[in-house]
């Protein structure tokens, strides 16, 4: 199985911490050369000493301004050349009921998330086309599948994004390019962390309860590593996933229930 991806290059959204720096280390060790991207620059260096090998470089953007975000990734593939993989990956919104939610928490997160990954596949597909290789993941929610009480806005936007990405990968097969969106579960990073407090609060219960009612409903009985989580994204990276394109892989432990 041809899993090896030496003389690709990948731009990993959100890759300072997290989902996204597991992916961009999984991706490394399979011979990709790694341009981290992200609004923290010194989180980035210290991410990218992380990665295997060498040529790697950092970018510095906001993804809350896709027009900034747009021109700095430009400007990186006219100086260093095009990618042949896009990992789309940002950090979730707040957490609360969607009823209660304020219709600006849209538009943020649409921006963020829909409106970015929108505009980096068109600056990123016309040299994928080129290569002749191409691959795009977005690393969204189950919520997907499921929606999670609680995050009312994320799993608004999550929705959308696997939309969109399903869409794409009918118009973007015919050249070769494959999009698929991998559905991470209850992933051991700072986010959860995060929520898990913000639901005991909420609860009145403690973390380790909110944890343990999770752990409850997971077949494997574990939190996911964001390594793991990062193995699938750089599986669908790879030649060998050449014929999948515009799934939602969930990696949750056996957690959705699915036919």
């Amino acid at each position: 199985m041809q899993i090896q991806l030496n003389g690709k290059s990948a731009l990993v959204c959100g890759s300072s911490q997290g989902i996204g720096l597991a992916s961009a280390i999984e991706l490394s060790e399979l011979g990709a050369k790694i341009t981290l991207c992200a609004r923290n620059e010194a989180d980035l260096n210290k991410a990218l000493q992380q990665l295997s090998g060498d040529g790697h470089s950092t970018l510095v953007a906001n993804f809350d301004d896709p027009d900034d975000l747009v021109q700095k990734v430009q400007s990186h593939i006219d100086s260093n050349g095009a990618f042949n993989i896009l990992i789309n990956n940002s950090g979730g919104p707040p957490g609360g009921p969607l009823f209660k939610a304020d219709t600006e928490e849209f538009f943020v997160s649409m921006r963020r998330h829909l409106s970015c990954n929108h505009r980096l596949v068109q600056t990123l597909v016309p040299g994928m086309i080129e290569l002749d290789y191409g691959r795009i993941v977005n690393i969204i929610s189950t919520s997907v599948r499921e929606p999670i009480q609680g995050l009312g806005v994320s799993n608004t936007t999550r929705g959308a994004v696997a939309s969109w990405a399903k869409t794409l990968s009918k118009e973007l097969g015919p050249n070769g390019i494959t999009i698929n969106s991998v559905l991470p579960g209850f992933t051991d990073t700072s986010r959860l962390s995060q929520l898990m407090e913000k639901k005991a609060s909420n609860e009145g219960k403690t973390p380790n309860e909110v944890k343990d009612t999770w752990l409850g409903s997971i077949p494997l009985g574990r939190l996911a590593s964001a390594s793991e989580i990062g193995s699938a994204v750089a599986f669908l990276c790879s030649p060998a996933a050449a014929y999948i394109t515009g799934v939602c892989l969930p990696v949750d432990g056996g957690r959705l229930n699915l036919i």
